[in-house]
């Protein structure tokens, strides 16, 4: 195993809800850095990491170093593939963010996505996601719509150079499709989201990427100087009151029907 930080609240959530349960073979079904150095921490027999990038798993790879025994495995691939690990079965499965991710490499996947996973399960399904928050009204609250500003602006420079932005999904209606890909929902949990620095400047990364491969640069050089405004307001809202509030992550526990 790897030493690593504390795990996320919502980690410590999944490691909550498994409580004493063995863990056994685990996939990691859209790996990150994140996701596999925390894996990597667990008393697992073996895991298996997808992730539909070659560069991620690269990353992620190197994120765990010597925490990588023998066993396991970093695969890339994408779950629109039926042949993808097929006839596989884990003990346990961890979605982190999945669903928002795979808009990305299989646009409109997200309705088959569990029904994908379902054979893969063994015993439990731990997944987490993101309220949306960028196709809303504007809110009320200044740094609720602060970050409501930065995703807008975020997916649209991604889409104006052809990329697909994430596109996250309700809890309600994750709930409503596992159970339709025969899961049973055992359980869910919100948590309050506090968005810092980094937060900010990531998404403001994202979109300065996608700025530098657009064909018109002028159009280009006028959203940066939006995205410079966008940031310096959100990093003095952070300064005086902590963190840019309004957001809500989730975890949910699942199990074979």
């Amino acid at each position: 195993m790897v030493k690593e930080r504390r795990p996320s609240a919502l980690y410590q959530r999944i490691e909550e809800l498994q409580a004493d349960a063995a863990w056994g073979s685990v996939l990691d079904a859209g790996t990150g850095a994140n996701s596999l150095r925390w894996l990597a921490s667990l008393p697992t027999e073996r895991w298996t990491a997808v992730t539909g990038s070659e560069a991620e798993a690269r990353i992620a790879s190197e994120a765990v170093g010597d925490g990588m025994r023998g066993t396991d495995e970093v695969v890339v691939g994408n779950w629109a593939d039926s042949t993808l690990l097929a006839g596989r079965q884990f003990n346990t499965v961890i979605a982190d963010y999945l669903l928002g991710a795979i808009e990305g490499f299989a646009p409109y996947f997200q309705t088959y996505l569990f029904g994908r996973l379902r054979p893969l399960t063994g015993l439990r399904l731990y997944l987490t996601g993101l309220e949306p928050y960028v196709p809303t009204g504007r809110p009320a609250d200044r740094g609720a719509e602060l970050i409501w500003e930065l995703g807008r602006f975020r997916d649209a420079c991604v889409l104006l150079k052809g990329g697909m932005p994430y596109r996250e999904y309700p809890a309600g209606w994750v709930g409503d499709q596992l159970r339709r890909s025969a899961f049973e929902v055992r359980d869910v949990k919100h948590f309050a989201v506090g968005y810092k620095q980094s937060f900010v400047k990531g998404q403001i990364n994202i979109a300065l990427h996608a700025l530098d491969q657009l064909p018109d640069q002028a159009l280009a050089q006028s959203l940066r100087a939006r995205g410079e405004v966008l940031k310096e307001e959100a990093l003095a809202w952070i300064a005086s009151e902590g963190a840019l509030r309004g957001c809500r992550n989730y975890v949910m526990a699942a199990e074979p029907a």
